[in-house]
């Protein structure tokens, strides 16, 4: 197939598998990637140290490009008293799993903004492609990158987003619409999200600016793929249709639970994490559902405990408090390897 993102790529399919850090692996990217569309592997959890592993890693699995997805949040801002409130909030939860509370709360994950030795690893490992998440990097980071030949996309979730992705010289706009799983990728989580579905802000996108286009969100099978296409999109990026891959990080709650997406549904919380992300309606969510957004500390501040109360909670054999991402299409699932559900997607 002929069109931006497969010629500047080299990619049989316009397809990209969602980085979904924590989720994707070497082996699922590799599988993908192998298959003749673009995998991915997300290190915006990941220590510069562990990302050079987990690109190394993919790299020797396949000889086709691999994208690298990194986070461009801004740092957490500290408040003491209301970071208290929110461990105390907490309480009786970590004393029903028999686990401590924290102490505190931490900042779990590096931003990519200004993070030099993460940079240094992107132009040493040299992907074909890099994608950011949460906003962009600095136009400085930007062009060293393209300096190297690689290929940039970044999440947009309004059209001022993507006009902003659009003049930075970042190659392609990947629109997340509000079916898709995993973290709302809008810039900045205290502004207003226009929570526009994948169908509507890829045309609102397209009627502002000619540049490339990838549809993100609630797409999981073919008609899904060809639909986005003819509304003009270069390419699409699935998540969720991969999360029952075996080569998926996903444990076995997780899959278990996404089995049971079309009676759960799915909700947008930012209780989890700190930011608005779309997971597989849980106790997490029945928990936390009536929480003021005022009251939930900043990013990855947030992860930190809800982390470790889904570590206690699973070490009692109760699983209802993960971060089970997923998009509102969660119940299509496939069960089946990356690789042969690339041609099923291409095919149907």
């Amino acid at each position: 197939m002929t069109n931006a993102l497969c010629q500047a790529l080299q990619l049989q399919y316009p397809l990209i598998q969602a980085p979904m850090a924590g989720v994707s692996t070497p082996e699922m990217a590799a599988a993908v990637t192998n298959a003749g569309a673009l995998g991915s592997i997300g290190v915006g959890a990941s220590t510069s140290e562990q990302a050079a592993v987990m690109i190394t890693k993919t790299q020797a699995l396949t000889r086709g490009p691999i994208n690298v997805n990194l986070f461009c949040h801004a740092p957490a801002e500290r408040h003491v008293e209301r970071e208290q409130a929110w461990i105390n909030r907490f309480a009786p939860l970590f004393a029903r799993y028999e686990a401590e509370l924290p102490a505190a709360l931490t900042e779990i994950y590096q931003t990519f903004l200004n993070n030099d030795a993460m940079l240094n690893v992107i132009e040493q490992a040299l992907p074909a492609a890099v994608s950011f998440h949460f906003g962009i990097p600095s136009s400085a980071a930007i062009q060293r990158l393209k300096a190297r030949g690689i290929v940039l996309l970044a999440t947009a979730t309004s059209v001022a987003e993507a006009m902003t992705i659009a003049r930075s010289g970042i190659d392609f706009i990947v629109a997340q619409g509000i079916e898709a799983g995993g973290h709302r990728g809008h810039f900045d989580p205290q502004g207003f999200d226009h929570q526009m579905s994948t169908f509507t802000l890829v045309q609102a996108i397209r009627q502002q600016t000619a540049h490339p286009v990838i549809a993100a969100g609630g797409i999981m099978d073919g008609a899904g793929i060809a639909a986005m296409l003819q509304l003009g999109a270069t390419g699409v990026q699935l998540g969720t249709a991969f999360v029952l891959c075996p080569e998926s990080a996903a444990n076995a709650a997780y899959r278990e639970a996404m089995k049971q997406a079309s009676a759960t549904g799915t909700e947008l919380t930012a209780a989890i994490s700190g930011r608005q992300a779309r997971c597989l309606r849980n106790d997490f969510c029945d928990f936390s559902r009536d929480f003021a957004a005022s009251d939930v500390p900043d990013y990855p501040l947030t992860y930190s405990l809800g982390k470790a109360l889904a570590a206690a909670a699973a070490a009692k054999q109760h699983h209802g408090f993960g971060a089970q991402w997923a998009g509102q299409g969660a119940a299509l699932a496939r069960e089946m390897p990356a690789g042969d559900l690339v041609g099923a997607l291409m095919r149907s």
